[in-house]
């Protein structure tokens, strides 16, 4: 359990580090004036600093050690 543990905190410490963070949008009704409506879109974006997911992959580098020495 503890090497697919691993691999997952690897596969997405790299992916933290080469994004760098995710976009998500959401959609807000601006005016609603019964069947009139006007709707806006806003981006949002999540920053990941690289640093956690350095952090990330090496916790998975050390669970995967630590599993397989058990």
């Amino acid at each position: 359990m503890g090497k697919v543990a691993g691999i997952i905190l690897i596969a997405l410490g790299l992916a933290a580090v080469i994004w760098g963070g995710f976009t998500y949008t959401t959609r807000k009704t601006v005016i609603d004036l019964g069947p009139i409506q006007a709707t806006s879109d806003q981006k949002h974006t999540v920053p990941l600093p690289p640093i956690a997911g350095a952090v990330a992959m090496v916790a998975g580098i050390a669970l995967i050690v630590v599993s397989s020495k058990q």
